[in-house]
Order: structure tokens, then C-alpha cells, then sequence
């Protein structure tokens, strides 16, 4: 069916890729990196180092985001506005995102710290359907509770 009406499944391959951007919003803000598997492809790069974190190859950044976050009693990982173009079994995308993180001052008091930018990723399709196989964080703004220095000593940044 979908062969037949090309609008059809371009509109599907859009909600699969939909899905997939909240599904990464899920798994980092539930700590369920099962599910991160599911969102990136084994060799995919992803390069996070306009906010101060890492770059490098999907195994490396999801070892690194499950010791980063396991810190923070708090994440949401919103993702807003999407721009996709498909390309047969490749899109391209640029998400928008606003990340509100609560992390423990020294004396335990929950302090906040706001990131706003925008995901730019590549998309491929695979046998188990859509998966980002690179992504640039492009962090637009910070905004905290405590001046950089103090966030960048506190989570290790």
C-alpha cells in the first residue's frame, strides 16, 4: 500500500521519526538505556561538546550519559519544532529542544540550570526501522541558578 502511495508512507516515515526523537527524550529522562539503544544506530556519532560534554561514538556517549545523569535527581529532555527531509531511506533533521536539570548545591538544596538549542541529525532507515545515525547538539543558551564556573566544578563538566 505504502509503495503505491508515496504520500502515505512519507507521512508515516515522519511519524516513525517523530516517535523516535521522543523516544530519546524518554529513555535519557527515564534512565532506561535499553531504550536509547533503540534510538541510535551502533556506529552512530554524536557530538554534544557545545554544552561542555563529549563527543564520540554512540557505545562511548551512552556510557557517558548513564554516569553524567545518574547524578541529576532531575531531567527533562523537551523536544519542540521539528524540521525534517526525507530522502528516500536517509532524512536530515533540526530539532529544537529545552532541557530543564535540577542537580544538589553543597549543602543539598536542588539548584536548576536551563539549556535551550537545537539537534541537527542524520537519519537512517534500518531493518529495525528509523535510527539517528549522527548528531550535533548545537546549544543555543544557559541560563542557571549558579554562575558556569559553579555548574561546570559541581557536575564535572
Amino acid at each position: 500500500m505504502t509503495e503505491a502511495n508515496p504520500r502515505l508512507r512519507e507521512l508515516m516515515d515522519r511519524l516513525e521519526i517523530d516517535d523516535l526523537i521522543t523516544r530519546y527524550a524518554v529513555a535519557i529522562d527515564s534512565r532506561r538505556w535499553d531504550l536509547l539503544r533503540t534510538v541510535f544506530t551502533p556506529d552512530a556519532t554524536i557530538d554534544y561538546s557545545s554544552s561542555g560534554a563529549p563527543k564520540g561514538t554512540f557505545p562511548e556517549i551512552a556510557a557517558w550519559l548513564e554516569s553524567f545523569l545518574s547524578r541529576f535527581p532531575m531531567n527533562q529532555h523537551m523536544t519542540l519544532n521539528r524540521h525534517i527531509v526525507l530522502d528516500g531511506d536517509e532524512a536530515t533533521g533540526r530539532t529544537y529542544f529545552f532541557n530543564p536539570n535540577s542537580f544538589p548545591d553543597e549543602t543539598g538544596e536542588p539548584k536548576l540550570i536551563f539549556v535551550g538549542g537545537y539537534y541537527n541529525d542524520r537519519f537512517v532507515r534500518t531493518e529495525a526501522g528509523w535510527r539517528i545515525a549522527e548528531r550535533e547538539e548545537e546549544a543555543a543558551w544557559v541560563y542557571s541558578d549558579d554562575p558556569m564556573d559553579v555548574w561546570a566544578k559541581r557536575t564535572g563538566l
